[in-house]
């Protein structure tokens, strides 16, 4: 998402599948299916009969999930009662975990662009730097968005959502085109230091609006535009995906000054067709 996750498993990149990772270990979809089937069947063995799985295929997934993630399934033995298992409290919680995930790219799906016309002023391998009416800013050009595309872990943008068209060279006419889900907004007195973060894109605003949705909502932020030798240009309109939950945290409220930040892997240039 366009912000620092919260504690706990970060997002897999990748937009429209829900997945969370922990020490290289990704939990999705199937692990949450096979966790509540545990838990409507009290044991493995009737959760992977459910599944259609074997019982030795659970059993091992489940032992990698609880590497990762500590304890997920107690596993009580035979006696009064018969044995069987139950889901741990820490299991419970990653599937609230997962449940919020499959919230947030659902409310998503359908992700807010910020577009910008520039001119290309340096190009280096796949990345290049335009001259934009806010300033420089870095992009993706003719190749492919990289795993990094969301920063911090939220809904990052999709293996193959590259930028359109071939190379681009110094003097070209391109678009910039920025999701609002890989875009930070920080607290303007907090702001973030930039030797700090591999972002490439910093930029301050203040917010001019905030269309509030369930779960995400839209924080649109004007950014003045620089001062480009006696050009006259507009102020642009950045727009941000934050839940909630974060919005309420930072306080955010129209007139508030914000920086943002993005990185250069989640920005695609385009070039412009006359």
């Amino acid at each position: 998402m366009g912000e620092p996750t919260d504690s706990g498993p970060a997002p897999a990149a990748g937009r429209g599948r829900a997945a969370l990772i922990e020490d290289g270990v990704e939990f999705d979809g199937r692990d949450a299916a096979l966790l509540r089937a545990v838990d409507a069947a009290g044991s493995v063995a009737g959760a992977a009969s459910e599944l259609g799985r074997s019982r030795a295929r659970a059993l091992t997934r489940i032992e990698t999930l609880e590497d990762a993630y500590g304890t997920l399934v107690e596993r009580r033995r035979g006696g009064e009662g018969g044995g069987g298992s139950r889901l741990a409290a820490s299991a419970r919680d990653l599937l609230d975990r997962y449940d919020r995930l499959q919230a947030v790219l659902a409310a998503t799906a359908s992700v807010p662009e910020t577009v910008l016309d520039g001119t290309v002023a340096a190009v280096d391998g796949e990345l290049a730097v335009v001259d934009t009416p806010v300033g420089e800013l870095s992009g993706l050009h003719g190749g492919t968005v990289d795993d990094e595309g969301a920063d911090d872990g939220a809904d990052g943008r999709d293996a193959d959502d590259g930028a359109d068209g071939g190379a681009v060279a110094v003097g070209d006419a391109v678009q910039v085109r920025i999701g609002a889900d890989a875009v930070t907004v920080n607290d303007a007195a907090n702001a973030v230091d930039p030797d700090a973060t591999s972002a490439r894109n910093r930029l301050a605003g203040r917010v001019s609006r905030i269309d509030s949705g369930e779960t995400v909502s839209t924080v649109r932020i004007v950014v003045e535009p620089v001062d480009r030798g006696g050009t006259d240009d507009a102020a642009v309109e950045v727009a941000a995906l934050i839940t909630a939950e974060s919005i309420d945290r930072l306080g955010l409220a129209p007139g508030d000054p914000v920086s943002l930040r993005w990185k250069a892997t989640a920005t695609r240039l385009v070039a412009q067709v006359e």
